[in-house]
């Protein structure tokens, strides 16, 4: 529908420079730049090298967006990025570059939170989020449980995680098997030719008096990484698939348990799940047949979607302007700890009269 509102998104929260294009529900276009290949000798993330990706990647990526989705930058309606959570330089970048963007095209700028970015984001794959919705977002950062009524400003904490993310632990192990990095992928991988009951790995924060819906999985971790330990040191061979596969599985166990189990308590029959660690065969498919059995419908984007991407802020940059969202003020920063009950960092007043009256933008 041409009258829907047409947003460009950035996101650098971490290693990804993403841009997507949207008009309304509908994905016009996913440019992303990853520097993950940078980061590999280093085992992990390293914010300095992330934040000079993002530098040179931004321009060229914005530029592939356009032309991708066959618009011109003047007739979009709004410009949206991630202000926080994340890496802060990485996070300046983004930011920096939309506040450019919007002064120079005169459009209005929407700063908005990366975890609410990744629930919005399935609006695109299966249409219009019902409201509430449960949310599991699960990536190298986060492990969170999240109710949302309203994607644009009701975002309520459910549980996280009180030590490792669980896109973190998969980095961890699969370092510690030399397996490489990212971990995910890898792992997933080596699982599918695994017996996931091969060995018996603690599941954390599973007891009758442990909090209900949050998670650790630094116990785990350490458990995995003891256990290849004793192997090696008695000189004997590590049987890569079937560790891979049974500490996959005390993942996914826990965190498939734990989402259907709020979704039982609150009465919510959606469950969306979304990050990076959502790319995760086997999550999928355990959360999938959970779910049926307790009569809740499972929303899961394809997995390109739940790696950070610009969609996933387009996407909630449309809805803010599809709902008449305040905007944000020039004076929009980022910030690395923002709380996911900000799903936007709206301003003092409306700027884009300031700038409206020259699009300065060539």
């Amino acid at each position: 529908m041409a009258d829907e509102p047409l947003v460009l998104g950035i996101e650098t929260s971490c290693d990804e420079t993403g841009v997507g294009i949207v008009r309304g529900t509908t994905l016009l276009a996913d440019a992303v730049a990853s520097s993950v290949d940078e980061h590999a000798r280093f085992g992990g993330v390293v914010p300095e090298v992330a934040s000079r990706a993002h530098l040179e990647a931004m321009v060229p990526t914005i530029d592939r967006a356009l032309k991708e989705a066959g618009v011109s930058a003047k007739d979009l309606d709004g410009i949206a990025v991630t202000a926080g959570p994340g890496l802060a330089g990485a996070l300046l970048v983004g930011v920096s570059a939309a506040k450019a963007y919007a002064y120079a095209l005169g459009k209005p700028l929407y700063g908005v939170n990366h975890l609410a970015s990744h629930i919005c984001v399935d609006q695109l794959e299966h249409g219009p989020l019902p409201e509430p919705t449960m949310a599991l977002l699960v990536s190298g950062g986060h492990s969170s449980l999240l109710l949302s009524s309203d994607i644009t400003s009701d975002v309520r904490p459910m549980g996280a995680t009180i030590d490792d993310a669980a896109g973190e632990a998969f980095d961890k192990i699969a370092r510690v098997l030399n397996l490489g990095f990212p971990g995910g992928p890898v792992i997933d991988r080596y699982a599918k030719e695994g017996d996931p009951a091969a060995i018996s790995f603690p599941r954390g924060l599973t007891g009758p008096r442990d909090p209900a819906y949050d998670f650790s999985f630094s116990g785990l971790k350490t458990a995995v990484a003891r256990w290849i330990e004793a192997k090696r040191a008695a000189g004997e061979e590590v049987p890569v698939r079937d560790v891979a596969a049974s500490f996959q599985e005390a993942v996914v166990d826990v965190l498939t348990r734990k989402a259907v189990r709020a979704c039982k308590d609150e009465g919510v029959d959606h469950l969306m799940i979304g990050g990076g660690v959502a790319a995760n065969s086997r999550l999928r498919v355990l959360a999938q047949e959970r779910c049926e059995a307790a009569g809740i419908r499972l929303r899961v984007p394809r997995p390109k979607l739940c790696t950070d991407n610009g969609a996933m802020v387009a996407a909630l940059g449309a809805e803010m302007v599809a709902r008449n969202r305040a905007a944000s003020s020039w004076d929009l920063s980022a910030d690395s700890s923002l709380p996911v009950t900000d799903p936007h960092v709206p301003g003092n007043h409306d700027h884009v009269h300031e700038v409206s009256k020259e699009n300065l933008y060539s």
